[in-house]
């Protein structure tokens, strides 16, 4: 059974301030930089009229990893995200994300809604956790699920950083 995850992020900027970041090259790259962990490459980007498709890989150190995740696959967890962000559509902006362990029965996916929050704006995060083990899987989907709301909490600090920075 699939563990769900939400995140919600305020930023006080405006909503179209926050999706040119999101729908910006240069943003990944630096994002990555900062928040990317060792070895985070940017794989792909497809930037259109509004939109952004990024694909990115990034990896857990084994040392930061619980024993019941390195029991079943050992070594360093290597993460191969994706995220795709549709245009603005008047203060509003819709994107999907996903993640996939290499090498593990596991998966992460979900929807993002940015939209206009008071003077500023929001970012939501809603996904699924989901891996395939009998017996230990809903205990590693909550491990995956604490870890990823701690990587969405540093991403969302560098967003804040990075969009006051070009306002």
């Amino acid at each position: 059974m699939a563990r769900h995850i939400e995140h919600s992020a305020q930023y006080s900027c405006p909503v179209a301030t926050l999706h040119a970041a999101l729908t910006d090259e240069g943003y990944w790259q630096s994002r990555l930089r900062e928040v990317g962990g060792p070895g985070a490459v940017l794989e792909s980007v497809a930037v259109g009229d509004g939109t952004i498709d990024v694909v990115l890989k990034q990896s857990v150190p084994a040392e930061h990893l619980p024993s019941v995740v390195t029991s079943i696959r050992p070594g360093d967890l290597i993460i191969r995200r994706t995220e795709s962000w549709a245009p603005l559509q008047g203060d509003r902006a819709q994107g999907t994300f996903s993640a996939e362990v290499e090498g593990a029965p596991g998966q992460l996916r979900g929807t993002m809604t940015l939209s206009a929050d008071g003077s500023g704006s929001a970012l939501v995060m809603n996904g699924d956790v989901e891996v395939k083990i009998p017996l230990i899987g809903g205990k590693i989907e909550s491990v995956i699920a604490g870890q990823v709301l701690e990587l969405l909490d540093a991403e969302e600090d560098f967003t804040g950083q990075w969009v006051s920075q070009v306002r």
